[in-house]
């Protein structure tokens, strides 16, 4: 059984790594062979120039695939694997395309397991055992009014006038402020074409507690039921969605006007614009730590007074060894595909696991790649 692992951009070397140091057998595939053995020659000489056709050729049956590529390349090589009896991995959200290939990839007998990275991935980790927690509780009861928070962001760790910086390319974060999104607010469905339209507050547990500006994104309504909520639960908040820096919405506030304005292939290349000069002026400089900060939180209330109420929160930050964003979503895409090896999760497609005794283990692992994770009990 071998890893074909796809992609060896910033987000993918920590958990590749991790694999080959475990000894598992891995042919690199990188559309650049010197970035690629930049980052993992000490350990492989199997690297290979990407190309689809030769991924499906190299494939054999029982290998794993594990796409780090851009969305697009997802599905072909998830058909590939079907295809030659392989399994497949990636980071990403489930696209309705992956979902389809549901009946075929069980008739194989393979795993297509995605949303594995941080968020998505780490975070779905904490809902499920958060949402096992308050099940199992005596404070469980059809009566009470469940409130459901997920934010997750990438934040400078030494603020900067900006508020955030970049990793990699700001395209993507631009695109991202046109972007609708949907959760449930005061029982009732909340639609938001803008971001900045929707920012509040959040007071995330942390041993020093801090507040950040936070708002929903995409849509976190399906994930009701990826959660495994009862039908019978009243949900008054349901959001998954962005963490940014105190201050952020301000710095922004052009930003937000201007993006408003834009338009068609005109307002494509404009924001191109944008995004080159805010990596000129916002990119983290070498070595600089980046910050991470995840926090989950299902609170129950009955008359307005909570009943259960707790948070999982995590805060990590980038070391000589790499960035935090870098480890928090490569090595779960490894724990992944362990488990895949390992037989651990069935045919199909998959988001990450919501078994028990994987969740636990799995959180174990994360535990050791934070500076902090807590499971915070805000009632006690």
């Amino acid at each position: 059984m071998r890893v074909h692992w796809c992609g060896t951009g910033l987000s993918a070397i920590p958990g590749l790594r991790r694999l080959m140091e475990r000894g598992v057998p891995v042919t690199v595939w990188n559309r650049t062979l010197d970035k690629a053995r930049e980052a993992v020659g000490d350990l492989t000489s199997d690297i290979r120039v990407f190309d689809l056709a030769g991924v499906y050729d190299a494939l054999q049956p029982g290998d794993v695939v594990v796409s780090m590529l851009p969305g697009d390349w997802h599905v072909p090589l998830a058909e590939a694997a079907i295809a030659k009896g392989a399994h497949f991995v990636s980071s990403s959200y489930i696209a309705p395309e992956m979902r389809a290939l549901d009946p075929t990839a069980k008739a194989a007998g393979v795993a297509l397991v995605n949303e594995v990275g941080l968020d998505p991935g780490i975070d779905h980790l904490m809902a499920h055992a958060l949402v096992e927690a308050y099940r199992a509780s005596p404070a469980c009861d059809p009566d009470n009014a469940l409130s459901f928070l997920s934010y997750c962001g990438g934040i400078p760790k030494t603020p900067n006038p900006f508020r955030y910086k970049f990793s990699w390319s700001p395209l993507g974060v631009l695109k991202a402020l046109r972007s609708p999104s949907r959760s449930i607010r005061d029982f009732a469905e909340l639609d938001v074409a803008r971001p900045w339209d929707a920012i509040s507050s959040y007071d995330a547990p942390l041993p020093s507690p801090e507040s950040f500006e936070v708002y929903p994104n995409r849509d976190s309504i399906p994930f009701v039921g990826q959660y495994d909520f009862d039908p019978a639960w009243k949900i008054k908040e349901f959001v998954r969605g962005t963490l940014r820096l105190n201050g952020w919405a301000d710095a922004w506030a052009d930003v937000f006007t201007e993006v408003e304005t834009l338009s068609g292939a005109a307002g494509d290349a404009r924001l191109k614009e944008m995004s080159d000069q805010f990596w000129a002026e916002n990119a983290y400089d070498p070595g600089e730590p980046d910050r991470v900060v995840l926090c989950v939180d299902l609170r129950a209330e009955r008359d307005g007074q909570a009943v259960w109420h707790q948070t999982y929160v995590m805060d990590a930050w980038g070391d000589a060894a790499g960035t935090a964003m870098a480890r928090l979503v490569s090595i779960p895409v490894s724990l992944a595909v362990e488990a895949v090896i390992a037989g651990n999760i069935a045919p199909g497609v998959h988001a990450a696991p919501k078994d028990p005794a994987l969740v636990k283990s799995w959180l174990d692992e994360v535990s050791t790649l934070a500076q902090h994770l807590d499971w915070v009990d805000r009632l006690a």
